[in-house]
């Protein structure tokens, strides 16, 4: 896990993504909603936002998917490696849960480009980091066995969230993934494998442990 830094707001997102969220919020409560729609209008199922049910939202915020993967290089913002076309599942994760802040549900600064194990692994946790606010080094790799671990840049008073992160970050899955990009690294590009640029960009904080633990290959720097 690597900081992540967040990227501009599109344009068309206020359009696309929040107005529509919150009309829909409205309707939701009983209001008439901020922007008319074509259908029949949603039934109301809370007095208050903060009483919506988390799954009761309109998913517009998958509309934001298309332009959340270029902006952010279909990098997955807690594991920091690539979310393939075809075999991979991106999300759109809300750091600050749909059943814990409805004024979020529809921010584009809420939500983190993840892939849809670590979704589904994180929920509706409060406790873990959130890579658009970690420093430097709060995470380490240890390549003997392709783990996450707690860096030794993590202050103590953030010891606790990097503790509860770890389990999603080191599902066996993701720790496979990694074992298959040391692997191909390794190889190099003349043996079927790639070289340092390749691992930089699709996977940039196992080439950063690479580098700072000297194990870069073939005269890297």
């Amino acid at each position: 896990m690597i900081p992540v830094v967040q990227a501009d707001e599109p344009g068309e997102f206020d359009i696309m993504v929040r107005q529509r969220g919150l009309a829909a919020i409205d309707e939701l409560v009983g209001r008439p909603p901020r922007v008319k729609r074509p259908g029949p209008p949603r039934k109301q199922v809370a007095k208050r936002e903060q009483d919506i049910p988390a799954d009761d939202f309109p998913p517009y915020w998958r509309d934001a998917l298309p332009e959340m993967l270029r902006r952010y290089h279909r990098r997955c913002a807690y594991l920091a490696m690539y979310i393939h076309h075809a075999t991979g599942s991106p999300t759109v994760d809300h750091v600050l849960p749909k059943s814990y802040r409805w004024d979020q549900v529809y921010e584009w600064a809420n939500y983190r480009l993840c892939a849809a194990i670590i979704n589904s692994k994180k929920g509706a946790l409060l406790t873990m980091v959130d890579p658009f606010t970690i420093g430097p080094a709060w995470f380490a790799l240890n390549l003997r066995t392709l783990h996450v671990e707690r860096g030794g840049g993590a202050p103590p008073s953030e010891w606790a969230r990097v503790e509860a992160t770890l389990p999603v970050l080191n599902h066996r899955l993701c720790v496979s993934e990694r074992e298959e990009y040391v692997r191909c690294y390794r190889l190099g590009p003349g043996a079927g494998g790639f070289d340092l640029a390749h691992l930089e960009d699709r996977a940039p904080f196992i080439a950063s442990e690479l580098r700072r633990q000297g194990q870069l290959e073939r005269g890297d720097r």
